[in-house]
């Protein structure tokens, strides 16, 4: 376990100067905006510096995944630097680490939590013991002998009358089936007066048999029932135990959000409770406020020190369902982050929010085939299928626009805002179902080119790495065995040149990121697509273009192709 950290130690334990001369360096005029960027030369240097003292202290010990001959569970950790100037003008840094660290959430030199629940005898501390406690209670009922002997007793009881009780409603069905079959015969072989005494008799059968189901039904009601009595006493106990856990849990955990409090640039206080009150959810997720960035900007605020540039990345091994490369810079996460930062930049003038901006903007949209059924066009990068959230311009729009006729039957398939190339619309009902059903089917044929950062690839092969949304952070796309839906692509490598690959991929399913994500994710081909600003570093353009597409047209029932070269 690392040291503790004397919170009364100066300042100077946090601000690190940049040991490089960076006098002529330009300062960013704006502070960075956490959630898009491309790391400021001052934030890279910053960076540089903190992952140097990672390779090389040897004050405490964490196991990052790294070192392949260490023993015990490998986690890999979010570090962020908040570069600073001081109010004498001194330019330097403070760090970060998201979560705890070696055990701890004090490490020396790197700002300390914001509320830290884990000292001694505070009121977390406090309740964590009291649930522990009722756990032990739960743990130690719970293999009781006489609670397992009722338990068991309780669930055999309860087989046993439901197999007894099936069978006695079939006896009842098989003799209903019987006795029909036995009144058509004497319909018609017994006179009028010995068919009503045979008929009375059948009624007899019918009141017995439905007389002895409900005596059986009542028998074992109550021998379950005196079984469940016994087991009742143990089970109200437990339950009432666990009632009570729940309810311990909740009150800690929003006493825990009321004492995380974050500054804004203005000096405004919030709690956690108050940030998070207007989101949809109204309550913090889990471990809202323990990631860096909240760290790094509530400690500058606190001790007056003035924020000029951000930067985040990756150390350690890479993540089992994210994609996370080790020395990767990674934008602030959006569901616990972006509530917590929106009031702490209250007051600093940030860049602007790129996504607020029409990348679409300027742009036309090439039609490469039209008929009275269809319409094929080649999609620019940077411009979106169907209109956003923030921005209406969109593809969709502009063919509405075109078309008005066909308003309802354009949007067939999507492609990714970032990437370009060919894109089928239809124009009439009939050919929007038909075009559609080859989609689902997955009868039509697509190739997608894409550069990707890095070489070596076998020649050809297949990913297949099942595919959800992450709740904590969208749009972004995690690697889900249980919960994810399936995905399927297979890749021809073209070109290696430059340290980068040329690649085909041939997306058996169409998931939202899939290409993206099964590039870049270390269980798929671990090399992000050049310009892949969510899964890799941020270019010119994302590199990924649908270049050709085959399928049947839905009228004439022709195969028709188009191909259309990526401009990269």
């Amino acid at each position: 376990m690392a040291e503790p950290l004397n919170i009364n130690e100066s300042i100077s334990t946090y601000f690190h100067p940049l040991r490089k001369d960076v006098s002529g360096t330009e300062l960013p005029e704006k502070f960075t905006f956490p959630f898009y960027y491309t790391p400021h030369t001052l934030a890279v240097e910053a960076c540089v510096e903190l992952q140097e003292h990672l390779e090389t202290q040897k004050d405490w010990e964490h196991n990052f995944g790294l070192d392949k001959e260490k023993e015990g569970l490998a986690i890999g950790k979010m570090f962020g630097v908040l570069v600073v100037k001081t109010t004498d003008g001194q330019l330097g840094y403070l760090a970060a680490f998201s979560g705890k660290l070696a055990e701890s959430n004090h490490i020396r030199g790197f700002v300390p939590t914001v509320f830290d629940m884990l000292t001694e005898g505070s009121f977390f501390r406090v309740g964590e013991e009291e649930v522990n406690k009722i756990n032990r209670s739960i743990e130690a009922l719970e293999i009781k002998s006489e609670y397992l002997f009722w338990k068991e007793l309780y669930e055999k009881e309860l087989k046993d009358s439901k197999e007894i009780l099936q069978k006695s409603k079939d006896r009842l069905r098989d003799t209903r089936k019987e006795r029909k079959a036995r009144r058509k015969i004497a319909e018609a072989e017994l006179s009028a007066s010995d068919y009503e005494i045979f008929a009375e008799r059948l009624k007899n059968e019918s009141l017995r048999g439905q007389f002895m189901h409900k005596s059986l039904i009542i028998y074992w009601e109550r021998r379950v029932g005196a079984v469940k009595k016994g087991l009742d006493k143990y089970a109200d106990l437990l339950s009432g135990w666990k009632k009570e856990r729940k309810e311990k849990s909740f009150s800690i955990q929003q006493e825990l959000f009321k004492q995380y409090t974050f500054l804004s640039a203005q000096g405004e206080e919030k709690s956690l409770l108050d940030i998070f009150k207007s989101t949809v959810e109204g309550q913090p997720p889990a471990g809202a406020g323990e990631c860096a960035a909240p760290k790094l900007l509530h400690f500058a605020y606190k001790h007056n020190l003035r924020p000029i540039a951000i930067a985040e990345f990756w150390w350690g091994a890479p993540m089992r369902s994210e994609v996370r490369l080790h020395k990767q810079y990674y934008p602030a996460c959006r569901g616990k982050c972006e509530p917590i930062l929106g009031h702490m930049l209250q007051g600093l003038e940030v860049d602007d929010n790129p996504m607020l901006e029409n990348t679409a903007e300027g742009k036309q949209i090439e039609i490469i085939y039209e008929d009275d059924h269809l319409v094929v066009v080649n999609k620019p990068a940077e411009f979106l299928s169907v209109p956003g959230r923030n921005v209406s311009d969109s593809l969709q729009t502009r063919m509405e626009e075109k078309y008005p006729e066909a308003k309802n039957n354009l949007i067939v398939h999507r492609l990714d805002m970032s990437t370009s190339g060919i894109l089928v619309m239809t124009k009439t009902a009939k050919a929007h179902q038909l075009v559609q059903k080859q989609f689902a089917e997955r009868t039509v044929k697509k190739r997608y080119v894409a550069l990707l950062e890095g070489t070596g690839l076998p020649p050809m092969g297949e990913i297949n790495l099942p595919l959800r949304v992450n709740l904590e952070n969208r749009p972004r796309q995690i690697v889900d065995d249980v919960h994810g839906k399936p995905a399927r692509t297979v890749y021809k490598v073209m070109e290696e040149k430059e340290g980068r690959t040329l690649i085909h991929f041939f997306p058996v399913t169409g998931r939202t990121h899939q290409l993206r994500v099964h590039a870049a994710h270390q269980l798929g081909l671990g090399m992000p697509i050049v310009g892949d600003d969510l899964y890799g570093n941020i270019d010119t353009r994302l590199h990924l273009h649908a270049e050709h597409i085959k399928f049947v047209h839905p009228i004439t029932e022709r195969n028709i192709s188009f191909y259309i070269p990526a401009d990269f």
